[in-house]
């Protein structure tokens, strides 16, 4: 589940923006202003749709602000719609322009795009996704609605091979010998079946870890 900051000094765009969102299966936080903003703004952030006149500033401010913190995709929203300032903000990092009034479903797609475009290669190396699970290889961390889960070696190791081979049955021959590979650690039969127990419980989901009767485990998107 990726995780959208709002800043928007409309209420009304901020609610519906939001509302939407949410019912797409994004994570929103909305801030009102600048000072929000920054107060709001974490690393595991993944998009920002930024409004560009706001109380206390403005968007293109908070856009370099941003941007020395952390390189993440930038949408402006505003009702300035000339060329200078789209421009400014293409040309600063942004990542999309979109003038006021928009359609919501319009907003997704460009959310979806910008997404794609700057998560593709991550998602396929160091990011692993599945619903609202997110693991980062690089740092050995789980995340759970981007709330850090603590798993043993030997869960980790599990739901790495399981998030590698999505939506693909593994055998359980095949994870015990991938899971004594990847610890050096004998795994028996029993070992791996309470590791999967385990697993579900601290992801508290007992859906997506789907088992193949008589054959082994599938992780299903």
């Amino acid at each position: 589940m990726f995780t959208i900051l709002i800043i928007e000094d409309d209420d009304t765009i901020a609610f519906a923006v939001k509302s939407f969102l949410l019912k797409n299966n994004y994570n929103v936080i909305h801030g009102k202003n600048l000072k929000e903003g920054k107060e709001l703004f974490k690393k595991d952030i993944d998009l920002m749709l930024l409004d560009l006149n706001l109380p206390d500033g403005s968007g293109f401010e908070f856009c370099s602000y941003i941007k020395k913190i952390k390189d993440i995709p930038i949408i402006f929203l505003t009702v300035v719609d000339e060329e200078k300032a789209m421009v400014k903000g293409l040309d600063m990092g942004g990542d999309d322009y979109i003038t006021k009034p928009f359609k919501l479903s319009v907003l997704k797609s460009r959310i979806s795009a910008v997404l794609r475009r700057t998560f593709k290669e991550h998602i396929k190396g160091d990011v692993l996704l599945c619903k609202n699970i997110k693991v980062i290889k690089s740092q050995g961390k789980v995340y759970k609605d981007n709330h850090e889960i603590e798993l043993t070696a030997g869960e980790y190791s599990l739901l790495l091979q399981l998030l590698e081979n999505k939506n693909c049955t593994l055998t359980r021959t095949t994870l015990l010998q991938k899971l004594w590979d990847s610890n050096g650690d004998f795994v028996n039969n029993n070992t791996l079946t309470v590791a999967i127990k385990r697993l579900r419980e601290k992801l508290k989901d007992d859906c997506f870890i789907k088992t193949v009767r008589g054959i082994g485990y599938r992780l299903e998107d």
